[in-house]
């Protein structure tokens, strides 16, 4: 497609909502992710704990970018052939690209560049988490599973599980992010028309 055509198909898929949407939350994170989300600790007779807002607002990041999936025409879209599906991918692979540079350039600047990686790391898992989301409960839900793993980080913080906390060359972490874009990915992959090609082979 030329590149009015590509203009056009992000206009329809809210790349500029995304992407203003993304940038406000990593803003967000520069000014306020220091701050702690005070919850009462489980059995600490009331105690609470506190959860810095910077390692829970990729989240609404990752949310935001699903949404370049979405569109009026999306089920159609899922009908398409090869070459649609490339052109999606490319759109996808792009934006999310450009989400982890901005992210990880404001987030870098305000806070240090292992912030920025680790920022980054959270988007891919949870934008991983979100696409899987959306397979399983539908377009317009792609926020409980990531919720759902978010409310265990923040309740468990700082266990060897925590992407959020650990540090940016941490394996397990990134094998996280790997196996959550995986699942992710293959499950966006796997709409009813190519699930019902692949059962006849």
């Amino acid at each position: 497609m030329i590149r009015s055509d590509f203009a056009r198909y992000a206009r329809v898929h809210r790349a500029a909502a995304i992407l203003t949407g993304t940038a406000v939350v990593v803003v967000l994170s520069a000014f306020f992710g220091g701050f702690n989300i005070a919850l009462p600790s489980i059995g600490s007779g009331g105690v609470t704990t506190g959860v810095p807002f910077r390692r829970e607002l990729p989240l609404l990041s990752a949310v935001f970018l699903s949404a370049a999936l979405g569109s009026a025409m999306a089920k159609h879209e899922e009908m398409g052939g090869s070459a649609m599906h490339r052109y999606r991918l490319k759109y996808c692979v792009g934006l999310t690209l450009t989400v982890c540079l901005l992210s990880f350039g404001v987030e870098g600047l305000a806070v240090g560049v292992e912030a920025g990686v680790v920022f980054v790391r959270s988007i891919l898992i949870w934008f991983g988490l979100a696409l899987l989301s959306i397979r399983t409960f539908g377009p317009q839900l792609s926020w409980p599973l990531p919720l759902a793993s978010a409310l265990v980080l923040i309740w468990y913080p700082q266990e060897w599980w925590d992407w959020t906390a650990n540090s940016a060359t941490d394996l397990v972490s990134w094998a996280a992010a790997t196996a959550a874009l995986a699942a992710g990915a293959t499950a966006s992959a796997a709409t009813s028309w190519r699930t019902r090609n692949w059962s006849h082979r």
